[in-house]
């Protein structure tokens, strides 16, 4: 006690009924809990699923630290049997479901039917303990027994957490970012933390180390969710940023061709003109309608577009450009403006490089076990794939634009064959299993 008159903070704390309240690990567990729900509540970039599941995540951790200190409480009374029991059976019935809920922030489409099942077989267990000791039970002098089914809990949640590193795992394959650690770390944040609650007695804490990991993984995952978000936000923008300058530089050489084209037709052959115009119309409408869709559209949309065209240049060249198709499968999905863009390329680079601007374009595609491949040769001057890079030739942006859209999108791969004197020769590889029409 002061001698001055005057009772020290410390004292003072420790007048309050409640002796949790000078709990060091308390308070900055509150707020934490308290910001984070702030931050979720007005963040205005998170999905809204994620927000209401960020915001029940918050609400259950916010109620087991609660419960601890219920439990820290109530263990000091002998004859607080039934309310022990109760914040028991809460606290074991709670924690899957928070594990359970971490899986939403990673994949939230889908339902987990069968984990839900386990977690109402675990709540159930401890049910059991209002009149059975088969899962738990409180002695006559208030001691904890543990009952033949009391690792239930344990067991569940080892299930579960086991199953989130492989949907965090799945994740880690997609995103291929080193920020897939937070998840990960997180996740073995909260198994330390059960092997240091069984191992290590801290009750005279108020908190057990298994809330407090939750408190932060919370944190953690809120962090790894937007920086999720700022990276598809990134990707986006730059993939929209690469399709105009696609556009702009690829496209002006062949409408200007093109419109040049009708013009002499119109004297020469209105009919024709007239004709060549239709199919102009026809291509610059499919040419917008593939700008509109972000999404791998069907191969055989793509290849309908790849024909006008080749439609147009063939007027343009007649006889000078041969055109040949094997198509052998087609059952599959590309990004938009994909197929055109190379074989583009291969008229330009390819036929019209050759001596007298003659030349022959093979577009041919393959089904492999694995993998569909399209391929587009061309018997052109062909080039030295080693050679620097120079913006007017094989190395133009669109082919660029091409192979980053179908990494990013399908993870697919361009390669490009060449040898001067030996023509060109494109291969586009698409997975199976991640693109259908």
């Amino acid at each position: 006690m002061s001698t001055s008159g005057y009772i020290t903070m410390q004292e003072a704390i420790q007048a309050v009924p409640l002796p949790f309240l000078a709990n060091r690990a308390l308070l900055p567990n509150l707020l934490q809990i308290l910001l984070l729900f702030l931050t979720v509540l007005f963040d205005p970039y998170i999905l809204k699923k994620q927000r209401r599941i960020m915001l029940v995540i918050i609400a259950l951790i916010f109620s087991m630290v609660g419960q601890d200190l219920v439990a820290d409480q109530l263990s000091r009374y002998q004859y607080a049997t039934p309310l022990r029991t109760i914040q028991s059976i809460y606290g074991y019935s709670v924690r899957p479901v928070v594990v359970l809920l971490f899986f939403y922030i990673i994949e939230p489409g889908k339902r987990y039917k069968l984990s839900w099942g386990l977690i109402a077989v675990n709540t159930a267990v401890y049910l059991t303990a209002f009149f059975s000791p088969l899962a738990f039970y409180f002695s006559d002098d208030n001691h904890f027994g543990r009952g033949p089914l009391g690792f239930t809990c344990h067991i569940v949640s080892g299930i579960l957490i086991a199953y989130l590193l492989y949907l965090i795992y799945l994740e880690a394959k997609r995103w291929r970012s080193p920020t897939i650690l937070i998840p990960i770390l997180s996740v073995l944040f909260i198994v330390g933390a059960v092997w240091l609650d069984s191992e290590i007695d801290a009750t005279d804490e108020g908190l057990s180390y298994l809330t407090i990991s939750m408190v932060s993984c919370s944190l953690f995952s809120y962090i790894w969710l937007h920086l999720k978000f700022v990276r598809d936000h990134e990707d986006a923008l730059m993939m929209e940023q690469r399709v105009q300058i696609m556009l702009t530089q690829i496209r002006p050489h062949f409408l200007y061709n093109s419109l040049t084209v009708i013009q002499d037709l119109c004297r020469t052959d209105p009919t024709q003109a007239e004709t060549a115009t239709l199919q102009f119309a026809k291509y610059l409408r499919g040419n917008m309608d593939a700008l509109q869709n972000n999404a791998p559209i069907p191969f055989t949309e793509e290849l309908e577009h790849t024909k006008e065209y080749l439609a147009l240049e063939k007027m343009r060249f007649e006889d000078k450009l041969t055109v040949r198709y094997d198509i052998q499968c087609e059952t599959f999905s590309l990004p938009t403006l994909t197929l055109e863009p190379i074989v583009e390329n291969a008229v330009r680079y390819g036929v019209r490089g050759n001596s007298g601007g003659r030349g022959e374009v093979a577009i041919a595609t393959r089904e492999y076990p694995d993998r569909y491949e399209i391929t587009v040769n061309d018997n052109g001057p062909g080039f030295d794939p080693e050679a620097p890079l120079k913006e007017d030739g094989r190395s133009h942006v669109g082919v660029r634009n091409v192979r980053d859209r179908l990494a990013k999108m399908c993870g697919g791969t361009l390669t490009i064959q060449s040898a001067p004197g030996k023509g060109t020769r494109v291969t586009i590889t698409i997975p199976k299993g991640e693109n259908a029409p």
